[in-house]
């Protein structure tokens, strides 16, 4: 319905247009809201994965984007692996951004079974010093994944197929490590547990997971897919990652400084969660008590009687932040990989 060339604008005229699209596309969406089929729970889904690593591309040294394209360009994707996203067409960087989410769903490939990797449940009552007790060995999580990628790709500098694989992970995990909820849990892995009304789709048990009482829409669906979509509309990645790199300039120069701290950043993650993801939900969430991932049997039926319906009111308190996490992970990333090749 809309259409936008691409160049930039004044902060306060492109901050109107921002809202202007915003919201004739939540309006369109709260129809096809309802309507549609329920979307697979993965972290930032599709356009939040390709978008980050949209911006990273961006910020990349001339070295360090030449090395990645090396890696990546000459090793395509198993055409064999069923892809959850459909980036044709995208930059290399893009195009891989989901690949980890693939498979770990892929019986046949060697790195099965590797969801714990993609996050950290932090309780939402944590001691500032409880991060440890939260990334249990030998399992893991997202913070100890990606150091252990980051070893395997100095590693493996003359083994380009682990190498690249290595950075595929990278780039995908620092990702997962900026969605608030993917460090975070109140007792409901990650909020996965916690059915919500969104935009008058009323809350209904997943016909892909019966056997684990989860409910869509669920709060970590939302925060993954959902409101991205709502952001975005019918445009492109792209666009969206030029839009979050123009919104953000005046914080490129302090996230570029920072040390790479993957456990700090955990931490900044845990508190957006804490104070947006959770803190902003018409209905006060009580904190639960600490438990190990058994599915929503125990959980969901109790946060289904809280009735939490999310509209626009949560949608606007929460898009900043959304908006934030993502340009932030992009340029972290992008950071990463320029200290890895200068």
């Amino acid at each position: 319905m809309f259409c936008l060339r691409r160049r930039f604008y004044t902060s306060a005229a492109r901050d109107a247009i921002h809202l202007v699209f915003a919201r004739a596309a939540s309006v369109l969406a709260i129809a096809a809201t309802v309507l549609c089929v329920p979307v697979p729970a993965w972290p930032w889904g599709c356009e939040g994965h390709e978008t980050i690593a949209l911006v990273a591309q961006k910020h990349l040294t001339a070295h360090a984007r030449r090395t990645v394209k090396d890696l990546l360009e000459p090793l395509p994707i198993d055409p064999r692996l069923q892809r959850s996203c459909h980036p044709a067409g995208l930059d290399p960087l893009a195009n891989v951004s989901t690949w980890a989410d693939d498979v770990r769903g892929d019986d046949a490939s060697p790195f099965h079974g590797t969801g714990r990797w993609h996050f950290i449940d932090i309780p939402r009552n944590a001691a500032p010093d409880d991060l440890k007790t939260s990334c249990p060995l030998p399992a893991g999580c997202v913070t100890a994944a990606i150091e252990d990628q980051l070893t395997k790709l100095r590693a493996h500098r003359t083994d380009r197929r682990r190498a690249a694989e290595a950075l595929m992970f990278i780039i995908h995990l620092v990702g997962d490590l900026h969605q608030p909820l993917h460090c975070a849990t109140n007792g409901d892995s990650g909020g996965n547990c916690v059915p919500v009304a969104y935009f008058g789709s009323e809350p209904r048990l997943s016909p892909a997971h019966p056997e684990n009482d989860v409910y869509e829409p669920n709060l970590h669906a939302v925060w993954d897919t959902n409101i991205i979509r709502r952001i975005v509309g019918h445009r492109s990645p792209a666009w969206f990652a030029d839009f979050l790199d123009h919104r953000f300039r005046s914080q490129w120069a302090l996230w570029q400084q920072d040390p790479i701290d993957l456990e700090r950043w955990a931490r900044e993650s845990h508190q957006v969660a804490e104070e947006t993801a959770y803190g902003k939900l018409p209905t006060p969430m009580p904190v639960q008590p600490r438990q190990r991932r058994a599915g929503c049997s125990r959980i969901a039926e109790r946060m289904l009687r809280l009735h939490e319906r999310l509209g626009q009111r949560y949608h606007d308190a929460v898009v900043p932040v959304v908006e934030e996490q993502l340009a932030k992970a992009g340029i972290r990333l992008a950071m990463i990989l320029n200290r890895l090749w200068p």
